[in-house]
């Protein structure tokens, strides 16, 4: 009797293993089929700057190091040449002037009622949120600053950050830092830089004085203000690596929307003093925000490794828009033009993404892809999970495997106001009109293939292609609706 007891309690204990480890392998498996997704974006970065883009100057491994464990998009396209429609258009796979989102607030300007993201968007967080994902922004939100635009109620599950276009790295007293600030007058009736030796360096080469980024804006965790005492940066890598530890056991997207290298140039001590051989000062800051948001991006893609993650992981990295050079020394050459413009300097931007073990290391893609393709391709390899209709991004993977030889985007469309834009095939068409004066400036006409700086406008000398263009951009603008704000 004692045995037979025994053998059966043997036979329930074999039994329950057999159930532990099926719905284990169930789980492993459903796993796998949802990778999680990790969109690092900077801001302000401009086409030239990293190494693997072609700049020796300032080593950026971590971020090079996407390129080579995947792809590297040459053509690679942001939704507007500034910070705000850009990531409208990122979050929601649109081009934002659809829904009304064609300029960019900032200071007092984002806490206005009916400025931000509307609601009836459906976010890329939105969409994976209620397929079962968690999701987090850690970082720049710059999409409204009121309750109503609320990154809680765009899809994320947990917020640490800021909600308007930019924010101090290190607040006064700026310690720990060599701070670069833009003024409009400089002590003692000087021109061009006043040189403090306590840290603090004023430059007029701008003509006014740097915005007011943090009126109104503190950092908050979730809905509530807190005090951050570590570099801006640093501060954001922490909570993203703990966002993915915390979280390793299930599928998750998360946002990390770096402020670097947007201004205020704030280099960090250490950085500082690696750059030391960099003799322009304003340079030299520049860089060492660089390599710290490069180290940033080590630490997030260690802690992917150390969660065992890395195989089962989409990782995008791309700035928001080209970089201003005249501000922040980002250069976005061999590209014409700079943020706020639609020549490809403010368009085109470095934009990468690994997924080890399914998309082939090391490639160069050279055709036209565009941030909205981030929430498509997150959309259609994540098992149950379909994106809106509206998207108009498209799956990268067939593109980046081989399984597909076509343009992922024959036609891209921008417009801001009197500034407006399109791509198509590799051929460009570009209006830099006023805000007033937009019917009255002159298109310009470039070949992208033979051009890349836009050097040779093409307008006079082949008219019948400027009244094709001219055409597709009178029908897609027709598309799109008026500003919201």
């Amino acid at each position: 009797m004692f045995h037979g007891w025994l053998s059966r309690r043997v036979r329930l204990l074999l039994w329950a293993f057999f159930v532990f480890a099926t719905l284990h392998a169930c789980g492993q498996c459903i796993a796998t089929d949802r990778p999680n997704i990790i969109i690092l974006l900077a801001d302000d970065l401009g086409y030239g700057e990293l190494r693997c883009q072609g700049n020796p100057q300032i080593p950026t491994p971590h971020i090079d190091s996407i390129a080579a464990n995947g792809v590297r998009f040459t053509d690679g396209y942001v939704a507007g040449p500034n910070c705000s429609p850009s990531r409208a258009g990122l979050l929601t796979g649109r081009i934002p002037t659809r829904f009304g989102y064609e300029f960019n607030p900032t200071g007092a300007l984002n806490e206005r009622p009916g400025f931000g993201l509307p609601a009836a968007e459906v976010t890329i967080a939105e969409t994976l949120q209620n397929s079962g994902y968690t999701t987090g922004l850690i970082g720049k939100w710059h999409q409204g600053g009121t309750a109503d635009y609320h990154p809680l109620r765009h899809g994320f599950d947990e917020f640490f950050g800021f909600t308007h276009e930019g924010h101090y790295f290190v607040p006064p007293p700026h310690e720990g830092v060599t701070t670069m600030l833009r003024r409009k007058t400089l002590p003692g009736g000087l021109t061009g830089r006043w040189v403090g030796n306590k840290g603090l360096i004023y430059t007029d080469h701008m003509g006014g004085n740097e915005p007011d980024y943090d009126a109104n804006n503190p950092i908050i965790r979730g809905g509530q203000p807190v005090a951050e005492t570590e570099y801006l940066t640093d501060a954001l890598t922490r909570e993203a690596v703990d966002f993915i530890d915390r979280h390793d056991d299930k599928p998750f997207f998360l946002y990390l929307a770096y402020n670097a290298v947007h201004s205020p140039l704030q280099g960090a001590d250490a950085y500082m003093k690696r750059f030391s051989h960099i003799k322009d000062i304003h340079r030299r800051i520049f860089a060492a925000m660089l390599a710290n948001m490069d180290d940033s991006v080590g630490a997030v893609l260690k802690q992917l490794r150390a969660s065992g993650l890395e195989e089962n992981t989409i990782v995008f990295f791309l700035s928001d828009n080209g970089g201003p050079t005249r501000e922040l020394t980002s250069s976005n050459l061999p590209l014409r033009g700079s943020k706020g413009q639609m020549y490809e300097g403010g368009l085109r931007v470095p934009f990468m993404m690994q997924w080890k073990g399914t998309v082939p290391s090391g490639q160069i893609y050279e055709k036209p892809v565009s941030s909205f393709d981030i929430y498509a391709t997150a959309a259609a390899n994540s098992e149950g999970v379909t994106a809106p209709k509206q998207v108009e991004g498209v799956d990268l993977i067939p593109f980046v495997t081989g399984k597909d030889s076509g343009i992922p985007h024959e036609t891209l469309f921008w417009r801001q106001g009197g500034k407006t834009a399109i791509r198509h095939g590799d051929w460009k068409l570009v209006r830099m009109g006023g805000q007033k004066s937009a019917g009255k400036a002159k298109w310009e006409l470039y070949d992208l293939a033979k051009d890349i700086a836009e050097e040779t406008n093409l307008a006079e000398s082949n008219p019948e292609r400027l009244t094709e263009l001219v055409k597709l951009w009178e029908k897609l603008n027709g598309e799109m609706v008026e500003p919201l704000f």
